[in-house]
């Protein structure tokens, strides 16, 4: 079924050099499926990767290569008639040119010459996508107006994990599909619906830790993506963001502002602090209900342990915000449950007096805790329930923000 977001869209699709071009391949056919007219434009490092035979084969047009060729004559009008540009995938190295405005191939010339908006998929080694210089440019380019979809956490092409792997071709049609909603160059109703902007979201996310002393701590297994992805999802649509994240080795979301915390005391009181700037507070962390009664300054050795470690209740962050913050402040929690999912999320939401919450069963291997994916149910205040299918986190959160979005237009500040 064709997407109306993307029905009759003019995209002009830069593919650059990276092992990760197979997917454009696969997303050029989605896109057409979709309705897409889809112009390609390669840079020379990419058609080492995939002919741009390939390409014209899949898409039905040209594919621009060079830019002293003949077809390349008309790359100022591919600009000017493409309704989007996306850049999938876009390298460490485009990147910094697009950053710099360089222009000395056909896809630098026609990225300077678009007036639509772009979205980029990144994708490069976890290291080159965490260096200061990177980051540096992709903070360039987001205050242009260059949104970005990715990257994932996953396996690279150097054998390596990380954070550098570009995402899978539905994500990046999801995120072509908002942007578009969200653009004036398209006459969307979505737009106004999905908008945050003039929104301050203060987002929590990862496992808190309570030391019992300076080497063993009680945890749990939250990575932190989920919180992440809300966070990221948020700036991508025009808030102004405060992740504040226990401990976690996932890159900060280009445009938020980051507090690093570890225990549940050290989190409350940074959303304490920041509660009354707020407009919304989605607590997607994964908060310690106990702790160790005493924290040790030095290693318990095992022979000099008690038969039991006594353990205390540690404050519920989420109960504790009830009633404060700026009027109008919306409030999502999360439901974490291995049994009895949707009704134990219910009585969280009413106990501590939610407008929306997330309940996922942690119980299932490829939703919840420590994986890419996540399958949940979304319940409103007014007791409606939205059961979503396994999706992406980005997509999760996605679809968090749009009830969020639409809870404020219902209850203006």
């Amino acid at each position: 079924m064709s997407d109306p977001r993307l029905n009759g869209l003019r995209l002009l699709l830069g593919v650059s050099g990276s092992i990760a071009v197979y997917k454009s391949v696969e997303l050029v056919r989605r896109l057409r499926d979709q309705g897409v007219e889809v112009s390609v434009v390669m840079t020379g490092a990419a058609t080492r990767f995939v002919t741009p035979l390939t390409f014209e084969s899949v898409s039905s047009r040209p594919v621009v290569t060079d830019l002293f060729a003949e077809q390349a004559n008309s790359h100022i009008h591919l600009a000017e008639t493409c309704d989007v540009a996306l850049v999938a995938p876009i390298t460490a190295d485009r990147l910094a040119r697009y950053a710099q405005g360089l222009a000395d191939d056909a896809l630098g010339v026609l990225l300077l010459a678009m007036r639509g908006p772009v979205l980029v998929a990144p994708a490069m080694d976890g290291g080159m996508w965490e260096h200061p210089a990177t980051r540096a440019n992709v903070a360039t380019l987001q205050q242009r107006g260059v949104r970005f979809t990715g990257p994932e956490d996953g396996s690279l092409a150097s054998g390596l994990s990380g954070v550098g792997r570009m995402q899978e071709v539905p994500q990046i049609i999801e995120a072509l599909a908002l942007m578009v909603s969200e653009s004036s160059c398209v006459d969307s109703p979505q737009a106004a619906e999905t908008s945050l902007t003039g929104e301050s979201v203060l987002v929590t996310a990862g496992a808190t830790r309570e030391h019992l002393d300076p080497v063993r701590f009680l945890s749990n297994p939250s990575t932190g993506r989920m919180g992440f992805a809300v966070a990221d999802e948020a700036a991508r649509r025009g808030a102004q963001v405060t992740l504040i994240s226990a401990p976690s080795e996932l890159p900060t979301p280009v445009g938020c502002a980051r507090v690093d915390v570890t225990s549940a005391a050290e989190m409350a009181q940074a959303v304490g602090s920041h509660l009354a700037q707020s407009s919304v507070l989605v607590m997607a962390a994964a908060v310690s209900d106990f702790r160790p009664a005493e924290r040790h300054q030095q290693k318990v050795k095992k022979q000099q342990a008690a038969s039991d470690i006594a353990f205390v209740r540690t404050e519920d962050i989420l109960l504790s915000t009830r009633g404060k913050g700026r009027d109008g402040l919306i409030r999502v929690g999360f439901a974490a449950e291995s049994e009895q999912v949707e009704r134990y999320a219910r009585q969280k939401l009413e106990a501590k007096g939610l407008d929306l919450i997330v309940a996922n069963d942690i119980s299932s291997d490829d939703a919840g805790f420590a994986v890419q994916t996540n399958r949940v149910v979304l319940i409103g205040s007014d007791g409606e329930a939205e059961a979503l299918p396994l999706l992406s986190k980005q997509q999760v959160a996605g679809h968090i923000l749009d009830r969020v979005s639409r809870q404020r237009q219902a209850r203006p500040r």
